[in-house]
C-alpha cells in the first residue's frame, strides 16, 4: 500500500516482505486490475434478524462484528469504511461494499496517541475527491509531561485506492474536530482552530484576530467560536450573529420574518447549516416559536424554513442535523426539510408538546425516530415509541414498539442498524431494500 506520511515515516526491507506476504493473502489497499476482487463476505454466519421496519429485507445482508462506534460512508464508491482492534494497541481500517458486504482495501494497523479508545472516522471531499480520515487526540511518547507533548493525530485515506497520509498537528487542549468542508477542522471549541489540507498534508493555524469580524456586530466577539469550514474560510458565531470569514454574515442574509440579529447557528454539515431565528418583534408568535432554517453553507442563503415552538427545543440541546446521502431530505430532532419543494416541517403536537425525534432520513424523505425518546441517540438505542414519517407529504406512521430504527439508510437503500451482544460486543448489520 502506498502511504503518504507527515513528520514520520517507517519503511523497511523487513516491513515490505511482511507487507507482500500480507498481500498474497489478504489483499491490498491498492486495487489491482489484473486481479478479480475477492468476493468475500463481511460475515461469514447468516446475518442476524433484527426487529427493523418491513421495508428492509432482514434474510439478507452483511454483518460487522467488533467495529467502532463510528462508521463512513462514500458517495462516489459505495464504501463504508471502520475501525477493527487488532490489538491491544493497535487499530486497523477497513471497507466494505455497502450493497454487498463484499471486502475492498483495508489499511495497514497502527498505535494512535490514546490506544485504549477507538479512533474517530470522518470522511471529507476536497474538489470531489474523497478521503477517510481517522483521528485521535493524546501524548506523543509515553513520557510526556506538558500540554506542549500531546497532538492531534490524522490519517487520511484515499477513498479509492486505500492510500495513507499521516499528519500530526501539535495541540494543547480537548479538540473538536470535523470535516464540514473542503478540508479538516481541529478546533478548540472557541477562536482557536487549524485546518489540515488532506491533498497535501498542510496545516494552516488560526487564531482569533484573524477570524475577520464583521463591522458593526457588537456581539460577535462575545461567546465566541469557530463552527465549521467553507471553501471561503471559517464559519464562525457570536452571541448571537454568525459569519463566515470574508465571506458573508448573518444579519445580511437573515430569512424574512425574523429578527435579523438574532441567527444562531446550531448544527453544521457540509455545505449546509442549521440555524435558529427569533421572530421579528411583533409577530403573531414572536413569544413562543422560533424560525428554524437550513442555509447554503457557502453563500448563506436560506433554503427552507419551518417555525417550531420554543419548549419543543429548547432548554436542551441542540438538534444535529442529519442528511440523506443525496442532500435533499435532512431531519434534526422534531425538524424535517424538503431541499426540492423548499419546505420545513415541525412534528409536535399542537400545544408544542410531545415532539417527535428524527434520527435518520433515506433519499426518498422517508425518515426515522421516535415519540417520546431524549434525542437522536436515545431512538437509536432504542427509546421511546417508533415512528416513520414521510417528510413530503408531512404524514406520520406509528411502527411496532419492539422495532429498531435504522441509523442510516445508503443510496442503495441499505439500512444500517446497529445492537450489542451479550458478550458486549457492538454488531453493525446493512440489511437490503425489500421491494
Amino acid at each position: 500500500m502506498r502511504q503518504k506520511i507527515v513528520r514520520l515515516v517507517l519503511v523497511g526491507g523487513v516491513l515490505v516482505l511482511a507487507m507482500l506476504l500480507l498481500l498474497a493473502t489478504c489483499g491490498s489497499g491498492e486495487k489491482s486490475s489484473d486481479k478479480p476482487k475477492k468476493r468475500a463476505k463481511a460475515s461469514a454466519a447468516p446475518v442476524t434478524q433484527l426487529t427493523v421496519p418491513s421495508v428492509f429485507a432482514t434474510e439478507h445482508g452483511w454483518e460487522l462484528i467488533g467495529t467502532s462506534p463510528d462508521y463512513a460512508l462514500s458517495r462516489t464508491t459505495g464504501s463504508l469504511a471502520y475501525l477493527v482492534r487488532v490489538s491491544d494497541t493497535k487499530y486497523q481500517l477497513r471497507t466494505i461494499d455497502s450493497e454487498t458486504g463484499e471486502a475492498g482495501w483495508h489499511g495497514e494497523s497502527w498505535r494512535p496517541p490514546s490506544p485504549q479508545h477507538f479512533p474517530r472516522l470522518l470522511p471529507v471531499t476536497v474538489d470531489d475527491h474523497e478521503y477517510f480520515v481517522t483521528w485521535s487526540y493524546g501524548k506523543v511518547g509515553e513520557n510526556a509531561l506538558t500540554p506542549a507533548d500531546t497532538i492531534v493525530s490524522l490519517d487520511v485515506y484515499d477513498v479509492q485506492d486505500g492510500s495513507r497520509r499521516r499528519i500530526e498537528v501539535p495541540w494543547n487542549s480537548v479538540p473538536t474536530v470535523t470535516t464540514t468542508g473542503p478540508g479538516i477542522l481541529i478546533s478548540d471549541g472557541r477562536t482557536n482552530s487549524a485546518v489540515v489540507d488532506p491533498v497535501t498534508g498542510r496545516v494552516s493555524e488560526i487564531t482569533a484576530p484573524a477570524l475577520k469580524y464583521p463591522k458593526g456586530c457588537k456581539t460577535c466577539k462575545q461567546l465566541t467560536e469557530v463552527r465549521g469550514l467553507t471553501k471561503k474560510g471559517l464559519l464562525v458565531s457570536g452571541a448571537k450573529e454568525f459569519w463566515v470569514q470574508g465571506g458573508w454574515f448573518s444579519r445580511n442574509v437573515a430569512p424574512k420574518g425574523t429578527d435579523r440579529l438574532s441567527g444562531i447557528p446550531t448544527s453544521v454539515v457540509p455545505g449546509l447549516v442549521l440555524a435558529k431565528w427569533q421572530l421579528a418583534k411583533g409577530a403573531k408568535r414572536a413569544a413562543t416559536h422560533d424560525l428554524w432554517t437550513v442555509q447554503d453553507l457557502e453563500t448563506g442563503k436560506p433554503l427552507a424554513s419551518v417555525e417550531c415552538s420554543k419548549p419543543a427545543i429548547k432548554p436542551g440541546q441542540y438538534p444535529q442535523l442529519v442528511a440523506a446521502p443525496s442532500g435533499n431530505f435532512l431531519v434534526a430532532g422534531p425538524l424535517a426539510f424538503d431541499l426540492l419543494t423548499k419546505r420545513g416541517f415541525c412534528f409536535e403536537g399542537a400545544d408544542g408538546t410531545k415532539p417527535l425525534t428524527l434520527a435518520s432520513v433515506n433519499d426518498e424523505g422517508i425518515a426515522y425516530g421516535a415519540a417520546n425518546a431524549r434525542n437522536a441517540a436515545d431512538v437509536l438505542a432504542g427509546g421511546g415509541t417508533p415512528v416513520a414519517v414521510a417528510i413530503r407529504s408531512g404524514t406520520t406512521g406509528a411502527l411496532p414498539s419492539n422495532q429498531r430504527i435504522p441509523g442510516a439508510v445508503t443510496s442503495d437503500g441499505v439500512g444500517l442498524f446497529r445492537w450489542t451482544d451479550e458478550k458486549d460486543r457492538s454488531h453493525l448489520i446493512g440489511y437490503p431494500s425489500a421491494n
